[in-house]
């Protein structure tokens, strides 16, 4: 995999951080979640608190955010930050198998399950949803960028880090 180039870097974190900032945009992807979460209610996939989902590299898949799920990300953050650890192969907010960032997660996070009666439905899901969460750049006028989640977490650290949120 390519590694960004120092100007992707500096547009996405810039976009995330004017995305944060606006109250627009949290609304917006707060209702594509709610929508998300009536969905998923319906068909009542099986979570039994594994953390496999988290453990990118054993379970084998990826996850990943767009801009505006990453502004709201890092202004929901700032209001109650973690503490983060490392997590090679795995989600850097998993702590004993469980999200510590679980009520304000990433859509990606909100969609899949381990379960395999799940498998079905889940694709078509996603691609809808994420259809949504792109249009929405559009509509906001927010760029569009779709980053794996720990390399977005990465580039996009000073903004959520807990020096970032001592200084705000």
């Amino acid at each position: 995999m390519t590694p960004p180039d120092e100007s992707a870097i500096r547009q996405l974190r810039q976009a995330v951080h004017t995305a944060a900032g606006r109250p627009e945009v949290r609304e917006a992807i707060e209702r594509i979640y709610t929508d998300l979460v009536a969905e998923v209610a319906e068909r009542r996939p099986v979570c039994v608190v594994s953390g496999r989902c988290c453990r990118f590299e054993e379970y084998g898949h990826r996850l990943y955010v767009t801009t505006l799920e990453m502004g709201k990300f890092v202004h929901d953050l700032a209001l109650a930050p973690r503490q983060v650890e490392e997590n090679p192969g795995g989600c850097p907010f998993q702590v004993a198998k469980l999200c510590t960032v679980h009520a304000f997660r990433p859509f990606g996070c909100r969609m899949f399950f381990c379960d395999a009666t799940s498998t079905e439905w889940q694709n078509a899901a996603y691609e809808r949803f994420h259809g949504r969460l792109k249009a929405m750049h559009e509509a906001l006028g927010v760029p569009y960028a779709y980053v794996e989640w720990r390399e977005a977490l990465r580039q996009t650290k000073h903004l959520w880090s807990a020096p970032a949120v001592e200084e705000a």
